[in-house]
């Protein structure tokens, strides 16, 4: 925060997407805590990732996005994250997201127990259950139609052709992994993304929306999944959903 508070330099990395100083030193904070208190469990970070450095994983390891949203983060419209997730057998188990801008905090607390708490900057806690917390759910979507929430920096001819084929009744966009939570709180019912993602932008948010009640698929119906170091942990398209509906257009 004390980078995003002032001008700062930007980079860009070999597939165009922007990096700051913010995500390096965000990720090394990260990096030295895990490596402190989880030494066993291997990592694989965004910045670490793009330089090469990618540990080999089992079935289970964390994913780290020091900063989610970069593109946000540089035009300072405060949509941003901090995305950790612990992956097992390829299911997001365990994901807490904060977004340091908002003064907000998301987190599993179980696999059917996600919630969400406000934290500043500043604010000191020596466990999540000292915070205020407040249960999410995510929604049963609604009749008169359904509340959408996409990328505010990747919206696509895919996407739109994919809405199509429902009533929608509002249109969200939103920054970063901030979409993922607004599908726990109930905000939003379905969330279809069809632009390009690496896994450590979704884990952390699908976790926390799979303990909400919801669910993230690819377009042929099977649960995402993770590890797919092969494919240099890329993901398929998929689409993000609330608690289902029958009745729904098949949601």
């Amino acid at each position: 925060m004390s980078i995003y508070e002032h001008d700062f330099d930007v980079d860009y990395k070999s597939d165009s997407s922007p990096v700051t100083d913010a995500d390096k030193l965000a990720e090394n904070i990260i990096l030295a805590d895990l490596k402190l208190h989880v030494p066993n469990i291997p990592v694989v970070a965004e910045e670490a990732a793009s330089g090469g450095d990618i540990p080999e994983v089992g079935d289970r390891f964390f994913l780290v996005d020091p900063l989610d949203g970069t593109k946000e983060f540089v035009q300072k419209n405060d949509e941003f994250t901090v995305n950790i997730a612990l992956i097992e057998n390829g299911i997001p188990v365990f994901g807490i997201i904060y977004a340091p801008a908002l003064s907000v905090l998301y987190v599993t607390l179980s696999s059917t127990r996600a919630v969400k708490a406000n934290l500043g900057i500043n604010d000191m806690f020596s466990s999540i259950e000292t915070l205020k917390l407040e249960e999410i759910h995510a929604a049963v979507p609604r009749e008169r139609g359904l509340n959408v929430i996409v990328s505010r920096s990747h919206m696509n001819n895919e996407t739109m052709e994919y809405l199509s084929n429902f009533h929608i009744n509002s249109t969200l966009s939103a920054g970063s992994s901030l979409k993922f939570c607004k599908l726990a709180e109930g905000v939003a019912d379905i969330y279809p993304r069809f632009a390009p993602t690496m896994e450590w932008d979704t884990a952390a948010g699908h976790a926390i929306l799979l303990a909400a009640g919801g669910r993230v698929d690819t377009p042929n119906g099977k649960p995402l999944c993770y590890g797919k170091s092969g494919e240099n942990f890329t993901n398929s398209a998929f689409i993000a959903f609330g608690l289902k509906n029958n009745n729904a257009g098949g949601l």
